[in-house]
């Protein structure tokens, strides 16, 4: 069930109520939210400390929400969520029962508790720990509620993604520019970084990925001791308040190959595609078949078998900048509707004649899409 979008004024009142309504129509009596990007989505909270167990606990009717973290995190609860009721518990003792506590205190006995089975930070001892304290009380899955609240950004939002793509394109021009042949990858990263913060990004939910184009199907390996020579991927995301922005680019040293070219073309031809194809109305499998025609033409024989062109971004925490363990794709057959407020990292990952990516945030608007990061797309040969 799709919740209320935000308005620019009390976004986490309009939120909360919206989120209310839906437990009303589930018969839920409290809402449990244990991702950080969700805890933050309702709330606000915005730190480091959900490395230890962290919950907001939003009730079915009126009451202010309950947050739960570790003791040492009071003050930082304090000063961030002052209207909240905070509950904690000391190091050592077992989470699940301050949790426990929080919605006995909310949820009558054999009520119904909403909570996100498949979060990564709700860990199975806590949750078999819950089974045990809530006393006749029931636990229904909520796992997707707020997920599909968050595809669609309020005018807040996006404003704050912009910013973030601003911040993307300056980090990204930086570590296009210190990259040079023989220069370590380090140094190239070091660029980023401090153009990222100097623009007014924050921590992103991943670090830059910059590694040699013959690393590149490692996804998720990021830069090492090695220099800088020949090919280059650079994927990264500036980050504000949470909200990210990312891009990637692939550029060369020396003389480019013959089959870069080739590649580098079939690449942009597929994200200018799926661009054209990202409109309300749509789908996320009608997108990638756009994608796939784009790159390698109408022939089946020649598509690009990628499991996608492209995510659903936007609030994120490290360690990734997807939102959580769950990401809602741009895959073959895909079936959500592509709606007006959604943000995409939309990619156009080749691997014939070469490995080239390019990829942008693009926003949905009411008539088609527009990309948000900014940088050259040609190809580019560095000396």
């Amino acid at each position: 069930m799709s919740l209320p979008i935000a308005a620019p004024a009390g976004e986490h009142d309009v939120r909360i109520a919206g989120l209310r309504a839906w437990m009303t129509g589930a018969g839920v009596h409290a809402f449990a939210a244990v991702s950080p990007e969700n805890v933050y989505y309702l709330t606000g909270l915005d730190h480091l400390g959900y490395f230890a167990f962290t919950a907001v606990l939003i009730p079915a009717g009126p009451g202010a929400p309950v947050v739960v973290t570790r003791a040492m995190e009071r003050p930082t609860v304090r000063a961030q969520l002052p209207g909240c009721h905070h509950v904690t518990f000391p190091d050592g003792a077992d989470p699940a029962a301050a949790f426990a506590g929080a919605l006995a205190d909310l949820v009558p006995p054999g009520g119904l508790v909403a909570v996100e089975e498949e979060a990564m930070f709700f860990p199975p001892a806590v949750r078999a720990g819950l089974d045990r304290a809530l006393a006749g009380r029931r636990l229904v899955d909520g796992t997707g509620v707020l997920a599909t609240a968050r595809a669609i950004k309020s005018p807040v939002e996006v404003e704050h993604i912009r910013e973030a793509a601003a911040v993307s394109d300056a980090a990204m021009a930086a570590g296009i520019g210190a990259a040079r042949p023989g220069v370590p990858e380090r140094d190239v990263a070091a660029a980023v970084y401090q153009t990222m913060f100097a623009a007014g990004g924050q921590q992103p939910g991943f670090t830059p990925l910059i590694r040699p184009l013959w690393m590149l199907d490692q996804e998720h390996v990021s830069w090492g001791d090695r220099q800088v020579d020949g090919g280059l991927f650079l994927e990264l995301s500036g980050c504000v308040r949470r909200y990210h922005a990312p891009l990637s680019r692939t550029v060369y040293t020396g003389p480019t190959p013959p089959a870069a070219v080739d590649a580098h073309a079939a690449a942009t031809a597929g994200l200018g595609a799926a661009l054209g194809a990202l409109r309300p109305g749509t789908t996320t499998g009608e997108v990638y078949a756009a994608w796939r025609r784009g790159v390698a033409g109408t022939s089946s024989a020649t598509w690009p078998s990628r499991h996608h062109c492209g995510y659903l971004v936007g609030i994120g925490f490290p360690p990734s900048w997807v939102g959580g363990g769950q990401v809602l794709g741009i895959r073959a057959d895909g079936d959500t509707e592509i709606v007006a407020g959604m943000t995409f990292h939309l990619m156009s990952w080749v691997t014939e004649p070469a490995g080239h990516v390019v990829s942008d945030t693009a926003l949905v608007t009411a008539t088609g899409a527009e990309l948000l990061t900014t940088v050259d797309r040609d190809l580019v040969a560095l000396s």
